[in-house]
């Protein structure tokens, strides 16, 4: 299975890009008060983007026998990836007000970069371990 590795990581980077810049969009409708933003079409676009993004993940861990209780960075972005999904859904629909919606949607687009950031250097304190004095 690993012949297909390239493949596979393709595939995951492709889906986080689309993932992400849908999201944005979506967070920017909604923020512009456009109903669109939430329309059933992009909800399951994005759906199905970030179904093929987590199996692309999991087969790459499974190829690689990389797994999050083992690696410090996978660990970081399995829980980072949680705490995005639920910022994500408060600045989509959950969040009260939209002073709070873009609150959340700064936050989860902050949270998402962070985690592109671990993934880039295999670091659980990803690009901030740059600036950080080493231990």
């Amino acid at each position: 299975m690993i012949e297909f590795y390239p493949q596979v990581k393709l595939l995951h980077v492709a889906c986080v890009i689309a993932s992400g810049s849908l999201f944005a969009l979506r967070g920017a409708l909604v923020l512009a008060g456009s109903g669109f933003g939430n329309h059933a079409a992009l909800r399951w676009l994005s759906y199905a983007i970030d179904t093929t993004l987590l199996t692309a993940a999991c087969m790459l861990m499974t190829m690689l026998h990389l797994y999050p209780i083992a690696q410090g960075w996978l660990t970081a972005k399995v829980v980072l990836l949680v705490v995005y999904i639920v910022l994500g859904s408060l600045a989509l629909r959950r969040a009260p007000t939209l002073r709070a919606r873009a609150g959340c949607f700064a936050a989860a687009v902050a949270v998402y970069l962070f985690i592109a950031g671990i993934a880039v250097r295999h670091d659980p304190l990803g690009v901030l371990r740059l600036v950080l004095p080493a231990a």
